[in-house]
């Protein structure tokens, strides 16, 4: 795996554990030479992420939509910032640079980039992992929203384990080394077969 995509909050959460696990992901992907493709900001968890792999000598690539690069404050100090001209532009640049793609905590923004990324999987676009480095336990009501998804016949059981979930950094990485993608969603009535 050369690369991950990481989708977090430009926030920095109530809880400076949030941060702290940031940083140690940012550690250990810069351990195990993997690139970082984030969304180019220089704070909250974003920010911490980003400065730990860089910290520790490895690659960040930041993917900044235009309208953006004031609010979110681009990082300056990144191997290399793209600049995209929307949020749609932005989210398939980093689908493509990427290997993988990883949430940590983070508010609507970064449901929605990882909720399409999920989608896509389920649709066969791509046969990458996913899943949710569950810091300070935070996906847990997303989790259980996934298994009612599931046991509601609303999601197939396949795709509920699809989201790969670990509380540590390290735990995540070595699933994603070794995530097998299920068969693709399949349309109306050859679902039912």
């Amino acid at each position: 795996m050369k690369s991950i995509v990481v989708f977090c909050g430009s926030r920095e959460g109530a809880s400076s554990v949030y941060i702290e696990e940031a940083k140690r992901l940012g550690q250990e992907l810069a351990s195990r030479k993997i690139q970082l493709v984030y969304g180019g900001s220089s704070v909250g968890m974003m920010g911490a992420v980003a400065n730990a792999v860089l910290d520790a000598g490895g690659h960040v690539i930041g993917v900044m939509p235009e309208f953006l690069d004031d609010k979110e404050r681009s990082h300056e100090n990144l191997t290399e910032l793209i600049i995209v001209g929307s949020m749609h532009e932005r989210k398939a640049k980093m689908a493509e640079l990427g290997d993988g793609f990883m949430a940590l905590p983070g508010g609507p923004g970064t449901l929605e980039e990882f909720f399409e990324i999920f989608t896509w999987a389920q649709l066969g676009l791509h046969k990458k992992p996913i899943g949710f480095l569950n810091i300070n336990h935070y996906f847990n009501p997303l989790i259980t929203l996934f298994n009612q998804m599931a046991d509601e016949k609303f999601m197939d059981e396949k795709f509920r384990t699809m989201a790969l979930v670990d509380t540590e950094p390290e735990g995540l990485l070595n699933q994603f080394s070794s995530y097998q993608p299920p068969k693709v969603k399949q349309y109306l009535e050859e679902d039912k077969t």
